[in-house]
């Protein structure tokens, strides 16, 4: 086994990835309730109290919301950077100092037998980062919650087996929605989420032969649809020749666990 991985919950209420090797088990944010991460945890049959630790993005509550309270129930250690801790004062609740690390930006680190890379993205939080995971030639890659997909995060991330990729909205649902327009600003900025379409032209840039799937994370529940990004990126990849499996997550229920050997 190499690794092995499930997106417990992908979306605007709550984010939370689980991945796993023979050694270790990582989680990448808890996003929900302590309550719904032990039930996302239970329904992949993984036990949180084996967890080797949780690996933070960024501070934004559909990324923290449990944090303290599943690190403090399992007495599990966190890994942020410097930024996102200072971000996080006052609303992950006490943790022992035993239990809080820093992993920095641009950085990589080893968890038993997982290389775990950091790189930071375009968003608007205090330092937000996302992740590849290495073992044994494979490679996993984690990427939402930025505005762009630039150069440096297309090198970083490219030719991975698995994708864990952003298509946060439909451009013409959100602008016509009913949020304000500082809002729409926001999202539609630099700073904030890739769209369907910007994801599967990033997509395209990125794929190599080795990619076995890609799995459609952070769908907003207000301006976008899972048959709607589904269809959307399947056709740009289409246009490109790439028939790669395509999978579209949950805000509720895990995906089942992949195998990526």
């Amino acid at each position: 086994m190499t690794l092995r991985f499930s997106v417990l919950a992908s979306g605007s209420t709550g984010n939370a990835f689980y991945i796993e090797s023979d050694q270790t088990k990582l989680l990448v944010d808890a996003g929900l309730s302590g309550k719904k991460m032990d039930r996302l945890f239970s329904e992949i049959h993984v036990n949180p109290s084996e967890l080797s630790g949780i690996l933070v993005t960024h501070e934004h509550s559909d990324h923290i919301k449990g944090l303290g309270i599943i690190a403090r129930k399992y007495n599990l250690p966190i890994y942020a950077n410097e930024r996102t801790w200072n971000a996080m004062d006052g609303m992950i609740g006490k943790l022992t100092p035993d239990q809080k690390f820093h992993f920095g930006v641009e950085e990589v680190k080893t968890f038993g037998d997982i290389d775990v890379e950091s790189f930071g993205v375009s968003h608007d939080a205090a330092d937000p980062m996302f992740f590849t995971f290495h073992k044994d030639g494979k490679k996993v890659a984690l990427v939402t919650d930025l505005g762009y997909v630039s150069d440096r995060i297309k090198k970083t991330v490219e030719h991975a087996d698995a994708y864990v990729f952003e298509a946060n909205h439909d451009v013409s649902m959100l602008r016509m929605g009913r949020y304000p327009w500082s809002v729409k600003r926001r999202i539609l900025g630099d700073s904030g989420h890739v769209s369907n379409e910007d994801c599967g032209l990033a997509l395209c840039d990125i794929i190599g032969n080795e990619t076995e799937r890609i799995y459609l994370a952070h769908l907003s529940q207000d301006n976008n649809m899972k048959d709607l990004a589904q269809m959307s990126v399947q056709s740009i990849l289409q246009e490109r020749g790439i028939t790669t499996d395509l999978i579209v997550t949950d805000p509720n229920s895990p995906t089942p666990i992949y195998d990526v050997s």
